[in-house]
């Protein structure tokens, strides 16, 4: 069976999702900036019985990620799934920070960069054996003010927003050519993320995961939103 290739996954929702999948028999290549943090995933991976291998490459950096996909393909035999997640370019609290007055050009490009682009470049690299084979998932992860506008995470939201017009529309575009398309948007904190405020909502991150399983599966509906 083809793998699944997780980019720029949170550590949590990316163990999560490779549980999940290679519990139903795929491999799990993951793609992040980190080889030390790959590395720990893989082997937590591996306890699971999971097989997985990191493919360091940085999002931003698009020969480098698209190389990575394709050291991946060959290693496991192709991506069946693609999940793409970038959460966007600074700290969590530089982007909570940013409101509609505060974006600018200099501070919305390298939010397209990780979110978007480098979305368009992943899907390039994995698309074409895809609609080869006939079959394929694409999976997109955004957060919720890519849906709903709100007073802050403004600059990550406008590219969320940019990534979710493109994948619905992609969606669209494959339809009748075995290959579905989905958009997460996440409205809650993962249980366990680092800086989240006491009293937030949170969901955990096996639910999370076993809602991709059931889009990937279900192929539909083109998107699902976590709330609160």
């Amino acid at each position: 069976m083809p793998a699944i290739a997780l980019v720029a996954a949170g550590a949590r929702l990316g163990l999560s999702l490779g549980k999940v999948f290679g519990g139903h028999g795929f491999d799990v290549a993951l793609i992040a900036r980190s080889a030390e943090r790959l590395s720990g995933l893989a082997g937590k991976l591996a306890a699971e019985g999971v097989t997985a291998a990191g493919f360091p490459a940085d999002v931003t950096d698009r020969p480098a990620l698209a190389a990575a996909l394709d050291s991946a393909a060959g290693r496991f035999g192709g991506i069946g799934v693609l999940h793409y997640s970038s959460p966007g370019a600074g700290t969590t609290e530089s982007l909570r920070s940013t409101g509609a007055l505060d974006v600018t050009v200099d501070n919305l490009r390298p939010q397209l960069e990780c979110v978007c682009y480098g979305a368009i470049t992943a899907t390039r690299a994995v698309l074409p054996a895809m609609l080869a084979a006939g079959t394929g998932t694409l999976l997109y992860t955004t957060g919720a003010s890519s849906v709903t506008p709100a007073p802050v995470f403004v600059s990550a939201g406008m590219a969320g927003a940019a990534l979710r017009k493109w994948a619905l529309t992609l969606n669209g575009a494959l339809a009748g050519r075995g290959v579905y398309a989905g958009h997460v948007a996440i409205g809650t904190w993962i249980a366990g993320t680092p800086g989240a405020p006491e009293d937030a909502p949170v969901k955990d991150p096996d639910d999370i995961a076993r809602l991709y399983w059931d889009l990937h599966a279900g192929r539909e509906p083109a998107e699902h939103l976590i709330a609160a």
